[in-house]
C-alpha cells in the first residue's frame, strides 16, 4: 500500500496548524524495501529474541537487587507488578501501530503520523537520549559482574577503572562498561542479519542461566526474608516501580526495527505480546527467589544474584551466574543500541536531522555513521554516571513516549478509521487510558534531578528543531498531493 497523505483540509497555513508544525507524516503501510533502505531479514522468533534481549537483562541480574536494597525491600515484587501492568497497556498500543505502520522509528514514527511533526520530533529527540542511556545502564550492570568474576579468580584492577566517580574510593571511570559500549557498536556495524543471529544465541544462553538460578535458588528460599515485606512503605514500592519500569519495555526497542522484519504487519504484534508475557513470568519468579535467598539489607547491589547464591552456600553457582550475566545482559544493550540508531536513521531520512546520518553502509545496509556516534555517547555515560542515576534518566523519556503512543492510538482510531490494522488494541479507550494513567503516576515519582536533565535535553532539542528540523523537514518540502519519498542514498553513492 503506498503512502497516503491526510488531507490538510481547512487547517490553514499558520505555524500551529496541519500545514505548520503539526503536519502529518504520510502513513506507509507497505512492507516493500526502498532503495538504500533497511533489509527485511528478521522473522518472528528473531524479533521475540530481540525483544527479550531488551526485556530480560539488567532488570533480572542487577536492577531488581538495587531497587530491593535501596527503595522497596521484598516489595520489589509489587514494584515489578506495577511496572508490568503499565507496560502491558502500552505494549498493546505499540502492537496496533506495529501492525499498521511497519516502518523504522517506533514511537517517533507513530506519533509523527498521528499527532504531527512537532510531537514526533519531541519523542524522537527524547528517545535518542533515553535509548543511549539504557545502553549505558546495561553496560554498567555487566561491569559489576565482570568485577565480581575477577575478584573470584584473584585478579585486581586499579581502583580508578572500577566505577564512575562517586561510586567508590578512587573510582574515576567504569572502564569495562565504556569498552563494552564500543564493542556493541562494532557488532551492530556488521549488519542486521549478523547482529540478529548474535542476539538470538545470547538470549538462549541468558534464559537458560535464568532458569538455572530460579530452580537452584527455589530450594533455599526462606519465608523470614520476606518480612517486613514493605520496609519502606507503599511509597517505596511505587518509587521502585518508576525505576524498575526501565526493565520491562524491551518490545519498544524491537518495534524500532520494524523495517527489518519480514512480514512485519503479521509478526510484530505477535512478537510484542509473546515477549512481554514471557518476561512478566520471569521477573516475578526472579524476585521471589532473590529476596527469598537473602535479606534485602545484605544484597550486594553490584552483583545481587551472585552474592545471594553465595549466601546460601552456592558460591560456585554464583560465579557461573556472573559469567552468564555478562553474556546475557549484553543482549539488552544490543537491542537498545539498535533501537536508537533506527530512530536516528528515521529522523534523518525525514529531514529532521542531517541526511548524512540516513545513509547506510553500501554493503551491510546499516547506518554505521549513527551506530558509532551512539557507541561513543553511551560509552561516556557508562563510564562516568552511577547506575541508578543513569536508569532514572532513561525512564522519564520512555514513559513520555508511552503516553504519546497511547494518545496516538485513540486519535488514529477517530481520524483514520479506514487504515488496515492487523492488530487492534482491545477496549479502546480504556487500555490506552490505563497506560497513560500508570505512566503519569510513575513519572511523578521520579526525583527532581531526573526532571531537570530531561528539561535541559528537550530545550536543546527545541533549538535544533527551530533552526534546522522545521525548515529541512521532508514534509515541509512536500507538495499538497500524495507522494512517495525516495529512499536515502547509500554511503559512497553518487547523485
Amino acid at each position: 500500500m503506498p503512502k497516503t497523505r491526510p488531507p490538510r483540509g481547512p487547517a490553514g497555513t499558520g505555524l500551529f496548524t496541519r500545514a505548520g508544525i503539526f503536519r502529518l507524516k504520510p502513513v506507509d503501510s507497505s512492507e516493500e524495501e526502498t532503495e538504500g533502505g533497511l533489509r527485511r531479514t528478521m522473522g518472528l522468533w528473531q524479533l521475540v529474541a530481540l525483544s527479550l534481549g531488551g526485556l530480560v537483562g539488567a532488570g533480572v541480574f542487577s536492577l531488581a537487587g538495587v531497587v530491593a536494597h535501596d527503595d522497596a525491600g521484598p516489595g520489589v515484587m509489587i514494584s515489578f507488578l506495577i511496572a508490568i501492568i503499565a507496560s502491558a497497556a502500552a505494549a498493546l498500543c505499540y502492537a496496533e501501530f506495529a501492525g499498521t505502520i511497519p516502518k523504522a522509528g517506533s514511537a517517533y514514527t507513530y506519533s509523527y503520523a498521528a499527532l504531527g511533526e512537532a510531537v514526533g520530533w519531541a519523542i524522537g529527540w527524547d528517545l535518542l537520549l533515553e535509548y543511549t542511556a539504557i545502553v549505558a545502564v546495561v553496560a554498567i550492570a555487566i561491569s559489576g559482574y565482570l568485577s565480581y568474576i575477577l575478584d573470584q579468580v584473584g585478579l585486581d584492577l586499579p581502583h580508578w577503572a572500577l566505577g564512575a566517580p562517586g561510586t567508590g574510593a578512587g573510582h574515576k571511570v567504569d572502564l569495562f562498561a565504556a569498552l563494552l559500549c564500543l564493542l556493541l557498536a562494532f557488532v551492530l556495524s556488521r549488519g542486521t542479519k549478523e547482529s540478529a543471529r548474535f542476539e538470538t544465541i545470547l538470549v538462549v544462553v541468558k534464559l537458560g542461566i535464568v532458569a538455572l538460578v530460579i530452580v537452584a535458588g527455589a530450594f533455599h528460599v526462606s519465608a523470614g526474608n520476606f518480612s517486613p515485606f514493605l520496609p519502606f512503605g507503599v511509597g517505596g514500592a511505587i518509587t521502585g516501580a518508576a525505576t524498575t519500569f526501565f526493565a520491562v519495555y524491551g518490545y519498544d526497542a524491537m518495534s524500532a526495527a520494524a523495517e527489518e522484519s519480514a512480514e512485519a504487519k503479521k509478526v510484530l504484534p505477535k512478537a510484542i505480546v509473546i515477549s512481554l508475557a514471557i518476561a512478566a513470568v520471569i521477573y516475578l519468579l526472579v524476585c521471589i527467589v532473590l529476596l527469598g535467598m537473602q535479606d534485602y539489607r545484605h544484597i550486594d547491589v553490584k552483583s545481587p544474584f551472585s552474592s545471594a547464591l553465595a549466601s546460601v552456600g552456592l558460591a560456585g553457582l554464583g560465579t557461573v551466574v556472573a559469567v552468564g550475566a555478562v553474556v546475557g545482559i549484553t543482549t539488552s544493550a544490543l537491542a537498545n543500541m539498535l533501537a536508537v540508531t533506527r530512530v536516528w536513521f528515521s529522523m534523518s531520512r525525514d529531514g529532521l536531522l542531517p541526511a548524512y546520518f540516513a545513509r547506510n553502509h553500501p554493503r551491510r545496509q546499516v547506518p554505521t555513521r549513527v551506530i558509532w556516534l551512539v557507541g561513543v555517547g553511551s560509552a561516556v555515560i557508562a563510564g562516568f554516571l552511577p547506575i541508578k542515576e543513569a536508569a532514572d534518566l532513561t525512564n522519564i523519556g520512555i514513559l513520555m513516549a508511552f503516553i504519546v503512543v497511547a494518545i496516538a492510538v485513540m486519535v488514529m482510531r477517530r481520524t483514520r478509521p479506514d487504515l488496515p490494522r492487523s492488530f487492534r488494541t482491545p477496549l479502546v479507550p480504556l487500555v490506552p487510558l490505563i497506560g497513560i494513567a500508570f505512566s503519569i503516576w510513575l513519572i511523578a515519582n521520579l526525583d527532581w534531578i531526573t526532571w531537570a536533565r530531561f528539561v535541559v535535553w528537550m530545550l536543546l532539542g527545541l533549538v535544533v528543531y527551530i533552526f534546522y528540523g522545521y525548515r529541512n523537514s521532508v514534509e515541509n518540502r512536500a507538495p499538497e498531493t500524495a507522494r512517495t519519498a525516495p529512499g536515502p542514498k547509500d554511503e559512497g553513492s553518487t547523485s
